[in-house]
C-alpha cells in the first residue's frame, strides 16, 4: 500500500527537525501520558511557519504525519468552539497524505463522529471563500474528492449525502427543472414534499439546506469563472485539473451521478472548459475535459442506473434534434431549412455549426432558452454556439472508437506525455487517468476502465522493454543517414528484410483489411542459446517492429550524470506483430507439434507475422493523404519480450471482444459486482434457492464433530449418537435453527482395495464448515482465510460435496499462480474424485507433483488407455461367463453385452436371492464368482444382509465398468486427438482447474466450443486483478440470455498483499491494484473470515493476529510438541536484533531504488550458519527480505561464507517477501534492510505477510529505532522490541529441539554484527577440531593394516574453508529467476548490463509460468531492470571490510 518515496526526510532529519522536537515534547505517546494541553496557537504556528511558507512541501506533511500529529494532536481536541481555519487545513493536509501514503485515513475520526459534520461544513466554507489563497483551495478540493470516493464509511457519506440530492436541482434553469420533472411522477411528488418540509422549516435550517444544495453548483460557478482567464499560474493550473478531477469522480458514480449529472450539464461545464484558453495548452486539463464529456453523456438511465442500449441512445438523440427542429421551425424563420431537413444530416457538427452560425448573438440566446440552455450575460456568440452544437450534435461512442484502435501501442501512446508523466509519479500531482473506484456505472462502463487502464499499463512495460533493447543495441547514426547497431541485446536483432506478403480484402460492413501478413528476416549468429530462444518463438507470441533512428548531436549518456531522455536521442517508429511460424526452407509456414524442425544452412531465419489491421489501413490512409513514407519499409529491429509479459494483446483483444458482446452475468450477482443495491443480495441466505437438505459427505469426523460445527443450531438425530457415523445427511429447517440428521452408508464398490472410498481427515472448525456450507450453497460465497487458517482444505472440501451433491455440474477451479493451482489439484486428487473428471489447462500442469499427466491430451492419453484396459476386462468377464464372440472389441459392443448377458444374468440372480434369502445361495447361484476368483474369500458366509451387500458391491464394480465405457464411446467415434481433447473439455470433465490468465487468453476459444460450467472457485482471489477475476465469469455463452453459473466462491485473504502493478500512478492513482475480492469486503459484502490458525507457535502468530478481528490457534498448535520445544541455541522463539550502522554505512543504494545493507546480510548468514552448526537442517530454514537488492546481496555473502561448505551449505530460500507468499517454513531469517526510510514496509499487507511465513522461528534484522515509531507497524513491533534487541544465543545446545531448557543455562549476548562473525569463525574453527579428533580417535581403533612404506600421515584433517564461490542450488531459487541467475553468471552476455531495483510501488509479480498474468509486472522487491551507467557491486566487494575487520585476531592465530 504505502511507499516511501525518494525524497522522504531520512532518521537523521526527522531526530533534528524542528517539527520531531515539537511532536516529542506535545503529541508523542509520552507527552499524552503527561497530559500535556492541547495549543491552539501551536497549530496555527505549525501551519504557518512549515506548511504555508513552505508551499505545502511534501517532506514536512510527511515528518508531520509520521509523527502522528492527526490521531494524536489534531483530531483528539478538535471541537466546534476552538476550530480555527489553520486547524482545519492541518486535517486536510493529513487526510490527504494518507491517501497519498495510502494507508487508513478514517479510522481516527470513528473517536469523535459527531464533530465531523463539523468538519466538513468548514471545508465546504473555506473552499468557496475567494479571500483564501488558491493553493489552500486546492487542498480543499483534494480532500472533497477523497470525501466523494469514501461512500462506504458512514461518517463520511452521511456528510457528502447532503450535498447531492434531488434538492440541488433548485438551481436548475426553471424550464429545464419543470422538464426533468416531468420525466416521473414520482420525482414530482418528492419535489412538492421537498417544497413542503421546506416552508415548515425555520430560517437557520432554510439557510443550511440552502448552502448544502447550492454547494457544487457554487463551487462550478467559481471554476467556469477561473477557466474564463487569460494567463494561468501554476497553482490555477493545478486547481482546475484537481477540480475536473472531482467532478469526473462525481459523475462516474452512480450514488452521486443520479441528482449531479443534471446540474453538470446545465451548468456546461465542459463547453466553457473546451473555450478556456487552458483547453490548448494543457495536455492533461484537456484529457480531464474530454474524459468528463464522456461520462457527461455515457449510455446509462441517470435515475435508475440502467444501461441504455445503441437504440434508446439514438432514441434520446432524436428526440433533443426533434424538438430543436420544431423550435426552430415555429420561431425562428433563418433555420427554415435546418427545421425541414433529415435526422441523418443535420446532426453532424459540421451541419449544426453552418445552420447556426448565421443567428445573431440575441437569436442565439433566445434559441438557448426555448431548448432549456442555460446561458450567462458574458457568454459570446462562439460559447452558445458551442452550447447549442454539443448538446444536439451525433457523438460516436466510446465502443465504435475501442474498435477501430490498434491493440498494440504506437510510439505516439509509448511516449506520450501523460504516460512519461507517471513514470516517477508520487501522488502529487493529477493525471488524466481512469481510476477503478468502489463503484461502477454499468458493465460497459467497467471494462472500458480496465481496457484504457490494462492497454496504459502493457505500454508503460512495453516502452521500458524498448527502450532497455534499443539501448543495448548502441544504436549510432551511420553516415548515410541510416542507423547501425554495435552492441547486442538478448531481446532485440536488427532486421535483415521485411515484406508485407498478404493483405486480405475486408470483411463484410468492415472497412479495414481481415488480414495482413508479412515476412521479417533476422540474422541468428549469435550465441546457440539465445539463437534456439528465437527459433522457439511460439504461434501468437508478440514482437515488436522497430525504425530506430539517432538523433544527430543529441548528448550520450556518462556515468555518473542525469539520465537522459530515450526521446531525445533517438527518433522510433514502433509497430507490433503477432508470430504466425517460422518458414522452412521452401517458404511454407512450420506447423507446431512434436516433429523436429527442418535444418536450416546459414544463419538466416524468416517468421511469418500478422500485422494489425486497423494500424495498417491507419498507416496507408497517412501515406495517401499526408505523403508521409512508407513506414513499412524502414524497419531495422525487431523486439521480443519474456513470454509471461507478452500476452497483453490477447487479454485486450479478450475484454475487447466482451465489450462487443451482451455480457450476461447472473441476476442474482450483476448489482454487486457494480457495487449497488443490498451488499448481503447475493448471499445464500438472500436467495430463494436456498438448499436445505444436503449430503455433507465426509466433511464431518464423527456426530460430536458434526455438533460442535454448529454450536448455535440444534442438532436432532434419529439415533443414539454412539451408534451413528459418518458420513451424514443434513436437512436444515426453513427458519435455519434445527438441523436433522440422518446417517447413512456409502454403497459398497467392489471387492477390491482400491475401490474404498477415500476419507477426509481434517477436523473442520464451525467457521470452516459454515464456510463449506455457503460453499455448496447457490450464491457468492466470500472467505476471508488469515495466515495458517485451511483455506486451501476448505476449498477441497467444498468442490468435494459439490461432485457428490451434485453428478451433472461443472466447476471451474481459478487461481492467481500456477503454485497454488498445483496445491489445491494435488489435494483434490486425494479425495473421493474420480480422476477421468480432472482437467488441469495450461502449461502448468507439468509441474503437478505426480506421474500422471492431467492436461488435455493426457487424460485423452489416460481415456483410451483406461479404455483398453477396460476392455480386457470385458473379456475377462465374457470368458468367465462363457459368452463366445468377440464383445470386447469396442465400447459399443461391451455396452451391449451388458445389457444382453450380463445385466439379465443380475437380474434373474437378484430375483431368486431375494426370494428366497439364502445365506448359501447367495455364493453358489453368484453368477460372477468366476470373475471374482481372485478374492477369497469373496462371502463371509454368516449373514445375509453382509453377503448381499458383497454381491451388490460386485456388480457395481461391474456396473461402473461399462458405465466408463459408455462414457469413453465418443473417443472411439472421434477419430483426431485434437476433437477428443474438445470433447473432453467440453462434456467428460466435472473439475477443471486454470489460472485467471489461461482464462483471459483462452475465453474466446473456449466459448467457441460451447464451454459451460455451473460453479466458479478462484483461490488467492485478492492477488487477482479486477478484471482478471471478472472475465472467468463469462467463459461461457448465455443460454437463453441467461447465465448458468450457480455458485461463486472466492477465497484470499485482501490483509495481505495485492495484484502487483510495475506503474506507480496506475497502481495507487488509478487504484488499478485494487483486486475484485478486495473490493467486495469494502462494500460490506458478507464474508466468512476463518478463525482459527494451524501453523505458527501462538507467540508469533501474536505478530499478526491483531490485524485480524478474531484469530485463533487450531488445539495442535498446543499440542505438538514441535510448538512447545524451545529452539536450540536461541533464547527467543522470535526476535528483533537491531544493526547499527557498519563503518558509517547503513543502507546503501549502488543503483536507484536497488537497495542493500551489508550489515544485515552477514549478521543474516551468520545466524544462518550458527543454526546449521548446532544442526538445523538447511531446508528448514529461509531467508528472506524485503527488497530485491538485498536478496542478491545475502546470496553473494552466502556464496563467498559457507555456500559449498559441507557442514552448511544453502538455506531452502534465499528470497523476498513478496515472492514467498502463500509458503512457510520453520525457521525464517528476515532482513528489513532500510535505515533511512520505512519504505513500502509501511504498507501493513506487507508486514502480515513477513511476520506469517514462519512455524517455529522468526529471527528479524532491522534498524529498530526507524520501524519501532511507524503508526502502521506498531502493534507488531511493540511486541517485538518488548525483547531484547541484541541476540540471545545458546552456544552448547544442539538440535533436535527438547522441551525443557536447564534453568541454569546461560546465554550469550551478541553486540553486534561483527561480534557474531567472530564468533562464528572461532565455533565453526572448534567443530571442525572436533571432527577431526573424533575422527583420529575411530582410525586409531580401527586395524592398520601392513606397512610397505614409512609415510608421514597427518595427525589433522584440513580446515574446511569457509568461504567458497557457487552458484545457489536449485532449491533456493525462486521459480522466475533462472534466467536472471544465468544471465548474472554471464557477464560477458548483454555488455555485462546491471540488475537494479525499481522503485518500491514496482513491484514482480508472482510467477505463472506459462499461463502467464497479462502484462506481468513485478513486485517492487522484484524488480529488475538494466542499467549499464554503473557497476553494482557484489558481495565479495562489500564485504572484504568485514572480512578483514572481523577476522584480524584469526590471521594472527
Amino acid at each position: 500500500m504505502a511507499t516511501r518515496t525518494a525524497g522522504a526526510p531520512t532518521t537523521s532529519q526527522m531526530l533534528h527537525d524542528r517539527l520531531s522536537k515539537l511532536a516529542v515534547s506535545n503529541w508523542s505517546g509520552e507527552a499524552i501520558n503527561k497530559e500535556v494541553l492541547f495549543k491552539i496557537q501551536l497549530v496555527e504556528d505549525v501551519f504557518n511557519k512549515d506548511l504555508v511558507e513552505g508551499d505545502f512541501n511534501i517532506r514536512r506533511i510527511m515528518l508531520l504525519e509520521f509523527s502522528q500529529y492527526l490521531e494524536n494532536y489534531l483530531w483528539p481536541n478538535y471541537s466546534p468552539e476552538t476550530t480555527c481555519h489553520a486547524l482545519v487545513m492541518s486535517i486536510a493536509c493529513m487526510v490527504n497524505e494518507k491517501y497519498r501514503e495510502n494507508v487508513p485515513a478514517w479510522n481516527v475520526f470513528k473517536k469523535q463522529p459527531e464533530y465531523f459534520r463539523n468538519l466538513f461544513d468548514c471545508v465546504m466554507k473555506s473552499v468557496l471563500d475567494d479571500s483564501i489563497p488558491l493553493r489552500q483551495r486546492t487542498v480543499l478540493i483534494i480532500f472533497l474528492d477523497h470525501c466523494y470516493n469514501s461512500l462506504e464509511v458512514d461518517i463520511v457519506r452521511e456528510q457528502v449525502q447532503r450535498t447531492v440530492t434531488i434538492a440541488s436541482w433548485q438551481c436548475l434553469l426553471p424550464s429545464r427543472l419543470q422538464a426533468e420533472l416531468r420525466k416521473s411522477a414520482k420525482l414530482r411528488k418528492v419535489w412538492k414534499s421537498i417544497i413542503k418540509k421546506d416552508a415548515k422549516s425555520d430560517e437557520e435550517t432554510k439557510q443550511k439546506n440552502n448552502f448544502d444544495r447550492t454547494f457544487l453548483q457554487n463551487l462550478m460557478n467559481k471554476f467556469c469563472d477561473m477557466v474564463s482567464a487569460k494567463e494561468f499560474s501554476n497553482d490555477l493550473i493545478d486547481y482546475c485539473q484537481r477540480f475536473l478531477d472531482l467532478l469526473i469522480d462525481l459523475v462516474s458514480c452512480l450514488p452521486t451521478r443520479r441528482w449531479f449529472n443534471t446540474l453538470l450539464s446545465d451548468s456546461h461545464v465542459v463547453v466553457r472548459c473546451t473555450k478556456s484558453a487552458l483547453y490548448d495548452n494543457d495536455d492533461v486539463f484537456t484529457q480531464l475535459v474530454e474524459t468528463l464529456r464522456m461520462y457527461a453523456s455515457f449510455e446509462v438511465n441517470d435515475l435508475t442506473g440502467e444501461p441504455l442500449s445503441k437504440q434508446e441512445m439514438v432514441s434520446v438523440h432524436y428526440q433533443r434534434i426533434n424538438r430543436l427542429q420544431k423550435c426552430a421551425f415555429a420561431k425562428f424563420p433563418a433555420l427554415r431549412e435546418f427545421s425541414l431537413g433529415t435526422v441523418a444530416h443535420i446532426d453532424k457538427r459540421d451541419a449544426l455549426t453552418k445552420h447556426m452560425r448565421g443567428l445573431s448573438i440575441d437569436d442565439l440566446t433566445r434559441l438557448c432558452n426555448e431548448v432549456d440552455i442555460k446561458t450567462l450575460g458574458t457568454d459570446s456568440k462562439d460559447a452558445l454556439l458551442e452550447m447549442l452544437v454539443s448538446y444536439h450534435e451525433r457523438r460516436p461512442t466510446q465502443l465504435d472508437a475501442i474498435n477501430a484502435s490498434p491493440l498494440y501501442p504506437t510510439e505516439h501512446v509509448l511516449w506520450d506525455d501523460n504516460l512519461t508523466k507517471t513514470e516517477n509519479f508520487m501522488m502529487d500531482s493529477c493525471l488524466a487517468l481512469p481510476k477503478l473506484n468502489l463503484q461502477f456505472l454499468t458493465l460497459h462502463d467497467y471494462l472500458l476502465r480496465n481496457f484504457n487502464l490494462f492497454r496504459l499499463e502493457s505500454a508503460y512495460e512495453i516502452r521500458n522493454d524498448i527502450e532497455d533493447a534499443v539501448h543495448k543495441m548502441r544504436a549510432l547514426a551511420a553516415e548515410d543517414g541510416g542507423c547501425v547497431f554495435r552492441g547486442w541485446a538478448r531481446m532485440a536483432l536488427p532486421v535483415q528484410t521485411f515484406s508485407i506478403v498478404e493483405v486480405a480484402k475486408p470483411n463484410i460492413s468492415e472497412s479495414c483489411p481481415s488480414q495482413v501478413r508479412a515476412d521479417v528476416s533476422i540474422a541468428v549468429n549469435i550465441p546457440y542459446a539465445t539463437r534456439k530462444e528465437w527459433e522457439n518463438l511460439r504461434k501468437h507470441d508478440i514482437c515488436f517492429l522497430l525504425c530506430v533512428q539517432p538523433i544527430p548531436g543529441a548528448p550520450q549518456p556518462a556515468k555518473g550524470k542525469k539520465k537522459i531522455p530515450f526521446q531525445s536521442r533517438f527518433n522510433v517508429l514502433v509497430r507490433g506483430c503477432e508470430v504466425e511460424g517460422m518458414l522452412d526452407p521452401d517458404g511454407h509456414v512450420i506447423d507446431e507439434g512434436p516433429e523436429p524442425k527442418p535444418h536450416f544452412d546459414g544463419y538466416i531465419r524468416t517468421f511469418r507475422v500478422w500485422l494489425d489491421t486497423n494500424q495498417y489501413q491507419s498507416d496507408m490512409q497517412s501515406v495517401l493523404k499526408q505523403e508521409i513514407p512508407d513506414p513499412y519499409e524502414s524497419f531495422n529491429l525487431i523486439v521480443r519480450r519474456k513470454p509471461k509479459e507478452n500476452n497483453f494483446k490477447a487479454v485486450l483483444a479478450t475484454i475487447r471482444g466482451l465489450m462487443n458482446t451482451q455480457c450476461v452475468v447472473p441476476e442474482w450477482l450483476h448489482d454487486v459486482l457494480l457495487g449497488y443495491g443490498d451488499p448481503s443480495a447475493a448471499h445464500y441466505s438472500k436467495l430463494a434457492r436456498t438448499i436445505n437438505d444436503l449430503d455433507w459427505n465426509d466433511t464431518f469426523l464423527s456426530v460430536s464433530h458434526l455438533k460442535a460445527s454448529f454450536p448455535h443450531h440444534k442438532v436432532i438425530t434419529n439415533e443414539a449418537d454412539h451408534t451413528m457415523v459418518p458420513p451424514f445427511k443434513l436437512s436444515f429447517s426453513p427458519d435455519d435453527n434445527e438441523i436433522h440428521v440422518v446417517t447413512h452408508n456409502i454403497p459398497n464398490r467392489g471387492p477390491y482395495a482400491h475401490t474404498a472410498p477415500k476419507k477426509n481427515a481434517i477436523f473442520f472448525t464451525p467457521t470452516q464448515v459454515e464456510a463449506i456450507r455457503s460453499g455448496t450453497q447457490p450464491g457468492l460465497t466470500m472467505v476471508v482465510g488469515p495466515p495458517g487458517t485451511g483455506k486451501t482444505d476448505v476449498a477441497v472440501q467444498i468442490i468435494s460435496n459439490l461432485y457428490h451433491n451434485f453428478p451433472h455440474q461443472r466447476t471451474l477451479i481459478v487461481t492467481h499462480s500456477n503454485q497454488a493451482l498445483n496445491q489445491l489439484f494435488e489435494k483434490i486428487m486425494q479425495l473421493d474424485i474420480d480422476e477421468r473428471h480432472l482437467l488441469r489447462l495450461g502449461h502448468g500442469e507439468e509441474e503437478l507433483a505426480t506421474e500422471k499427466d492431467f492436461s488435455r491430451y493426457g487424460r485423452v492419453n489416460f481415456v483410451l488407455a483406461k479404455r483398453l484396459e477396460l476392455l480386457e476386462e470385458v473379456g475377462k468377464l465374457q470368458s468367465s461367463l462363457g459368452v463366445p464372440g468377440d464383445v470386447s472389441y469396442t465400447c459399443e459392443t461391451a455396452c451391449h453385452f451388458f445389457l444382453y448377458q450380463v445385466l439379465s444374468r443380475w437380474e434373474k440372480y437378484e430375483r431368486q436371492v431375494l426370494q428366497s434369502r439364502s445365506v448359501a445361495q447367495i455364493k453358489s447361484e453368484f453368477p460372477f464368482n468366476q470373475y471374482f476368483s481372485d478374492v477369497q474369500p469373496l462371502f463371509k458366509g454368516f449373514e445375509f444382509d453382509d453377503d448381499w451387500e458383497i454381491a451388490e458391491g460386485c456388480f457395481r464394480y461391474i456396473r461402473n465398468i461399462f458405465t466408463q465405457l459408455e462414457e469413453f464411446r465418443a473417443f472411439e467415434l472421434l477419430r483426431s486427438g485434437l476433437d477428443r481433447s474438445r470433447y473432453l473439455l467440453v462434456k467428460s470433465a466435472k473439475i477443471i482447474a486454470m489460472t485467471c490468465t489461461h482464462a483471459a487468453l483462452k475465453r474466446q476459444d473456449l466459448t467457441q466450443l460451447g464451454f459451460k460450467y455451473d460453479n466458479i472457485l478462484m483461490e488467492e482471489a485478492a492477488q487477482i486483478l479486477e478484471i482478471e477475476t471478472f472475465i472467468p465469469l463469462l467463459l461461457q455463452n448465455p443460454s437463453d440470455g441467461y447465465n448458468r453459473l450457480k455458485r461463486w466462491i472466492m477465497i484470499g485473504d485482501h490483509h495481505q498483499l495485492p495484484p502487483v502493478i510495475k506503474n506507480l500512478a496506475f497502481q495507487k492513482f488509478s487504484n488499478m491494484e485494487q483486486s475484485l475480492f478486495s473490493r467486495l469486503i469494502r462494500l460490506g459484502v458478507p464474508a466468512v473470515q476463518l478463525d482459527a490458525q494451524g501453523r505458527a507457535r501462538p507467540s508469533i502468530c501474536n505478530l499478526y493476529r491483531w490485524r485480524y478481528s478474531s484469530l485463533g490457534d487450531l488445539p495442535h498448535i498446543t499440542e505438538r510438541s514441535e510448538y512447545n520445544c524451545f529452539n536450540p541455541g536461541l533464547s527467543f522463539d522470535y526476535q528483533v536484533i537491531n544493526v547499527e550502522n557498519y563503518q558509517g554505512v547503513g543502507e546503501s543504494e549502488p543503483n536507484p531504488y536497488f537497495y542493500q545493507n551489508l550489515a544485515e546480510a552477514e549478521y543474516c548468514v551468520c545466524l544462518f550458519m550458527f543454526m546449521r552448526l548446532l544442526g538445523y537442517p538447511a531446508d528448514e530454514i529461509s531467508i528472506l527480505t524485503t527488497y530485491n537488492g538485498q536478496k542478491h546481496l545475502i546470496r553473494d555473502v552466502i556464496r563467498q561464507r559457507c555456500g559449498n561448505n559441507p557442514l552448511i551449505g544453502w538455506p531452502n530460500k534465499v528470497t523476498t517477501v513478496d515472492r514467498f507468499q502463500g509458503q512457510q517454513n520453520n525457521y525464517i531469517i528476515l532482513s528489513l534492510v532500510r535505515t533511512k526510510t520505512v519504505g513500502h514496509l509501511r504498507d501493513v499487507r506487507r508486514l502480515v505477510v513477513a511476520m506469517s511465513r514462519a512455524r517455529l522461528g522468526l529471527y528479524i534484522f532491522a534498524r529498530v529505532s526507524l520501524f519501532h515509531n511507524c503508526f502502521e507497524l506498531i502493534p507488531a513491533f511493540r511486541q517485538l522490541t518488548s525483547r531484547p534487541l541484541q541476540l540471545h544465543i545458546h552456544p552448547e545446545e544442539r538440535f533436535p529441539p527438547k522441551t525443557e531448557r536447564a534453568p541454569t543455562q546461560p546465554h550469550l549476548v551478541m553486540r553486534d554484527m561483527t561480534h557474531m562473525h567472530q564468533f562464528i569463525y572461532d565455533m565453526y574453527i572448534h567443530v571442525v577440531q572436533g571432527m577431526n579428533t573424533e575422527q583420529a580417535a575411530v582410525q586409531e581403533k580401527l586395524e592398520k593394516p601392513p606397512v610397505v612404506e614409512e609415510v608421514a600421515v597427518p595427525t589433522t584433517q584440513a580446515e574446511v574453508p569457509i568461504e567458497f564461490d557457487v552458484r545457489p542450488p536449485e532449491h533456493v531459487i525462486e521459480k522466475g529467476e533462472e534466467k536472471e541467475q544465468e544471465e548474472a553468471s554471464n557477464p560477458e552476455r548483454e555488455e555485462q548490463a546491471e540488475v537494479a531495483e525499481e522503485p518500491e510501488a514496482k513491484r514482480q509479480k508472482r510467477d505463472d509460468p506459462e499461463d502467464v498474468k497479462p502484462a506481468e509486472a513485478q513486485k517492487p522487491d522484484e524488480m529488475e531492470t538494466s542499467n549499464n551507467d554503473e557497476k553494482i557491486p557484489t558481495a565479495s566487494e562489500q564485504s572484504q571490510a568485514v572480512s578483514e575487520t572481523s577476522l584480524e585476531k584469526v590471521d594472527d592465530n
